[in-house]
């Protein structure tokens, strides 16, 4: 009886072992703190993913690309993985290719072979087998000429090239992956380049042995001290020399207005009757405004002032934290306009010659369309210095720009507020490496040399941040998008179209732009309703804007395009276009004058709120 009571038992226990899963998480027994999870989700999934991404795994993932991009200097490696990716697969797909790298290797090592033994033959006078690009200047010095360094000079550039060759013109190959590919390819290469390695440059073994050592400990604590620096968060030696307001940007003036993002300053007449129309420059707020007021000598500012023109000029605060959600129209809004409005405050009734430079030409004929679109005609006439309005050609800063790599840059400004100084200079650095770096490596550590510091270089040292907000929207809307140039910029809630703007335009690129390339300026000329005067002058996106009358070796080439002529492609442009000796700061302010209306009394000054340079500018 018993057996067959427990055999009845049996079936009633396991009957009511069957339970139900969300009675049985919150079940009495259980700790009341303890989340009905199977409950909650299987209620209400979508709040709690919503709360996973907002404190959990969105987080997660943002700090954990914060940290790799400090590693990375900013570069996204998934991006360069899916360059990577696409040029070896396709590679590998192309026997064609491959063949002719392999004939490639051998014409190179035979014209190696032939190189060396005409070296044995003819000594120093053999000639190259091949002959470095125009810009490298690594192997100028004749004691590359010398054996054994000839043999390493030749054979490291004929590598460079059959690399150049390996990387690009690979069927089906995205270009932007292709130069994304060849960019870091030859960065590796330069790495190794025998410049770089004391027992392989002839110039560093022969001051080496001449001075005894002493260049490389000069080196060796010039690298200490400038670490020292670089954590410190100090400026490059000789820069305290070059003080806003003391040695640099010292043309008289007064901050007139100031708000939460700009100090508006008005400069001081210099000549007894001045130009009506006054002159609004509006510098690039990733640079500190000063470049245009740098020594008295080289100072653009002062020029304008002293050939007659009322100049005022914006100066921006350095954003940190708590400017994070500063968006690119606030800098339009609280920039550009509120400054135009200010200048018609203290100048009623005065049309205004607008010049911006780089990011801030940028903005500014971002303001020009939305103005012209809302029949605002203050603007008198447009200078853009080095500055695009057209991305879809914008150079070699284009690498560091898709869709993974912004996605990376927002999570790096995401956790600071801001893109910190130091990791856009590494950007630039990199597309400039032999000029920037490597050169900087042979002259400073390896041969001792440390070079005076100079106004323009203190300058770019005395860099500045940019928002998380506004930079991501200027990645996205003109790198990514082109929005601008494409009539699909949004301001006030509609879009813009530079086809608007009727001021005459004149635009300036230097020849040697690696951040605004020439040609990429040139694209303002597509303009079809206004004259569109385009400028090319020497030097490069810094220097070559800095150019005073009086400096040897600056040129220059001007031509107009009508509104309503023919388009002209910048190659064409370039082949009949006369070059000009010279600086291009006269032309400007011939082109200035005639458009600055007649010669009248000085304007009387704003009310002053601080003398020149004000104090965004001293912000670090």
């Amino acid at each position: 009886m018993a057996r067959e009571a427990q055999l009845q038992v049996k079936p009633r226990r396991k009957k009511a072992a069957k339970i139900n899963l969300p009675t049985a998480i919150s079940h009495p027994a259980l700790p009341p703190s303890l989340p009905n999870l199977a409950a909650d989700l299987a209620a209400a999934p979508r709040e709690h993913d919503a709360l996973w991404g907002s404190i959990g795994g969105d987080t997660i993932d943002r700090q954990v690309h914060a940290a790799l991009a400090r590693l990375t200097f900013g570069i996204s490696p998934a991006s360069l993985y899916e360059a990577y990716s696409d040029w070896a697969m396709h590679l590998a797909l192309s026997p064609g290719k491959q063949a002719h790298l392999v004939q490639k290797v051998v014409r190179k090592l035979l014209r190696f072979a032939n190189y060396a033994q005409s070296c044995a033959l003819k000594g120093p006078g053999a000639p190259p087998c091949i002959e470095p690009l125009p810009h490298d200047k690594r192997f100028q010095a004749d004691s590359w000429a010398n054996w054994p360094f000839n043999l390493t000079q030749q054979s490291f550039l004929l590598t460079q090239q059959w690399w150049h060759n390996a990387t690009t013109e690979v069927p089906g190959v995205s270009q932007h992956h292709e130069d994304m590919v060849s960019f870091a390819a030859r960065q590796l290469l330069d790495i190794f380049s025998p410049a770089n390695f004391i027992a392989t440059n002839p110039e560093v073994l022969s001051a080496t042995v001449r001075e005894g050592g002493a260049n490389l400990q000069r080196g060796a604590a010039q690298l200490v001290a400038d670490w020292e620096r670089m954590m410190a968060g100090k400026l490059p030696a000789g820069a305290e020399k070059f003080v806003p307001g003391e040695t640099v940007a010292v043309t008289q003036g007064e901050v007139v207005y100031r708000n939460e993002l700009i100090e508006l300053i008005q400069y001081a007449p210099k000549t007894a009757k001045v130009f009506a129309n006054p002159v609004l420059i509006v510098p690039a707020w990733i640079m500190k405004y000063y470049i245009l007021d740098l020594s008295p000598e080289n100072s653009l500012v002062r020029y304008l002032v002293e050939h007659g023109h009322s100049v005022f000029m914006i100066s921006w605060k350095n954003p940190d934290g708590s400017d994070r959600d500063r968006s690119y129209d606030d800098y339009r809004r609280l920039g550009v306009m509120a400054a135009l409005d200010h200048i018609a405050h203290v100048l009623p009734n005065r049309p205004i010659n607008a010049a911006g430079y780089c990011l801030g030409g940028t903005l500014l004929a971002t303001a020009a369309a939305d103005m012209a679109r809302d029949n605002d005609r203050r603007l008198n006439s447009m200078t853009l210095m080095a500055a695009q309005v057209d991305f879809s050609q914008a150079g070699e800063l284009t690498l560091f720009i898709d869709d993974s790599q912004v996605h990376f840059l927002e999570d790096m400004m995401w956790e600071q507020g801001y893109l910190d100084t130091k990791q856009m200079a590494g950007a630039f650095q990199l597309l400039r490496s032999n000029d920037l770096i490597w050169s900087q490596v042979l002259r400073l550590y390896l041969l001792g040399q440390q070079p005076e510091m100079n106004d323009l270089m203190a300058w770019n040292a005395d860099s500045t941040r940019m928002p998380y907000r506004m930079h991501s929207e200027y990645l996205r809307g003109m790198f990514l998008n082109n929005n601008l140039a494409r009539g699909q910029h949004m301001v006030k809630g509609r879009p813009v179209n530079l086809a608007d703007i009727r001021a005459p335009i004149l635009a300036i690129g230097t020849e040697r732009d690696h951040v605004a390339p020439w040609q990429s300026v040139h694209k303002i000329t597509f303009h079809p309703a206004t004259d569109v005067t385009f400028l090319l002058a020497s030097g490069g996106h810094n220097a070559g804007i800095v150019s005073p009358p009086g400096k040897d070796g600056r040129h220059f080439r001007v031509a107009t395009k009508e509104a309503g002529a023919h388009y002209q492609d910048p190659d064409t442009w370039l082949a009949t276009t006369p070059e000009q000796e010279g600086s291009w700061w006269p032309e400007w302010q011939h082109w200035l004058a005639a458009h600055a209306g007649a010669k009248v009394s000085p304007p009387k000054m704003g009310s002053s709120l601080s003398p020149a340079p004000g104090r965004y500018v001293l912000q670090r």
